[in-house]
């Protein structure tokens, strides 16, 4: 009896370890009647139905991704929707598994693929950008494609929740090569405005051209309209300024650059804020709904000219890359006297006029003392040597009859005394 009692612990002792050690899970068959469509413009839906003959104390979990292993997914659903441009092929993989651990081996996947539309690829335009302006409109730009006639005529529709149909943008202008179409989009009051998208497809009136698409989520892209500067002060030697932002947005949604031109200085300089907040609690109050800023370092006694921009933030928004236009300017400071220009302007002719009388009065005695005559040496030597002998001619010349004259008076003299002597 000892024997039998050893073989029974020992196949005890071996259940027992090998309680402990997971069976290796079950692969489950694949799914079936995989099946896929499009709903509204880029809304693409896959469906299956569960695989045949799983086990029955499987709870069934669905793995599936796109080419490439992107985007995957692990749910009870039998279906996946997708907002993708379909602008390419597009191929969803779907398996079945027991759990929704990654790791776990998914049954044999089966594959379904939606192909791209219709038409020379070359046909279709390009870059196609849309822009949300102020949350109140969006504005929709794109080239024509290389193989098409210019004088096509484009339409573009467009799509989200909100809606609840397709509709045709009316707006199509054209601004250089660039053709463009705008339509109205307020802002959704919606709580799951973080996850809504505009589905946008531009073709032509013909059919001729091959339609392209694009997805723009409600969180980017976004362009704020410029904010308003309400008023610029001077406060113990800081510049502050005060302004309003654009409509349909919150001031922790925005990041905002101010400018400011001196005017004497010729400075040029740009402020990136970050708080909002003045240190002047009496600013603060003054204007309801407005945001303050204190700029330092900016001279008082000159000309101060401000201007504001804002661009949308990660805090709110996808997208921090498109700032607005520039607001208008406000300035602030004392302004150059124009009469000081004026009269510079009418002195500084008179001045230079007086000075070239002056100098062609004087212009010889200047040119004399500046660049006084040089001596000739060769006429120096003439005078010495050659014209002295003609000099001395002539002198002789005029001593000659001079004495002679002399003589002559002196013997008219002498004769007349001697007549006067005789009588």
């Amino acid at each position: 009896m000892e024997r039998p009692a050893r073989l029974y612990g020992l196949w005890a002792l071996l259940l027992c370890a090998g309680a402990g050690v997971a069976a290796p899970a079950e692969t489950q068959p694949p799914v079936t009647n995989l099946s896929v469509s499009v709903e509204n413009l880029c809304t693409v839906i896959w469906t299956w139905n569960p695989p045949e003959g799983a086990s029955p104390n499987c709870s069934l979990r669905y793995f599936s991704h796109f080419g490439n292993k992107q985007d995957k997914k692990i749910a009870p659903e039998t279906h996946r929707s997708e907002e993708v441009p379909l602008n390419e092929r597009i191929c969803l993989q779907v398996g079945s598994q027991c759990s929704t651990n990654e790791s776990e081996q998914p049954s044999i996947l089966v594959e379904k693929c939606i192909s791209p539309p219709e038409g020379d690829p070359e046909s279709a335009v390009t870059e196609l950008q849309c822009v949300w302006h102020n949350l109140s409109y969006m504005t929709c730009t794109w080239l024509p494609g290389r193989n098409t006639s210019p004088d096509t005529n484009y339409t573009l529709y467009y799509w989200h929740s909100s809606l609840g149909k397709i509709l045709q943008c009316e707006n199509i202008h054209r601004e250089g090569q660039h053709i463009g179409c705008s339509f109205v989009l307020s802002k959704v009051k919606d709580s799951s405005f973080e996850q809504q998208s505009v589905q946008i497809m531009v073709k032509d009136n013909a059919g001729k051209i091959r339609p392209s698409f694009n997805i723009v989520p409600l969180t980017s892209h976004v362009k704020p309209d410029p904010p308003h500067i309400k008023n610029l002060s001077f406060h113990n030697g800081d510049l502050y300024v005060q302004w309003k932002n654009p409509q349909n947005f919150y001031s922790r949604c925005l990041s905002y650059q101010v400018e400011v031109n001196n005017s004497q200085a010729e400075t040029h300089d740009i402020f990136s804020v970050e708080e909002t907040k003045c240190q002047n609690s009496e600013l603060e109050g003054n204007l309801e709904g407005t945001i303050c800023f204190m700029v330092p370092g900016v001279l008082p006694g000159t000309l101060n000219t401000v201007r504001i921009r804002v661009k949308t933030n990660k805090l709110c928004y996808e997208d921090d890359k498109l700032w607005s236009n520039w607001s208008q300017a406000m300035s602030i400071g004392q302004r150059a006297n124009p009469t000081f220009y004026i009269t510079t302007l009418l002195i500084i002719p008179v001045i230079v006029a007086a000075a070239i009388i002056v100098l062609l009065l004087y212009l010889k005695r200047l040119k004399i003392i500046i660049f006084p005559p040089i001596p000739d040496p060769g006429k120096i030597f003439k005078e010495m040597f050659g014209d002295q002998n003609d000099d001395t001619l002539r002198w002789k010349k005029y001593d000659i009859c001079e004495k002679q004259t002399k003589e002559e008076t002196d013997s008219v003299v002498l004769i007349e005394n001697l007549k006067r002597a005789s009588q």
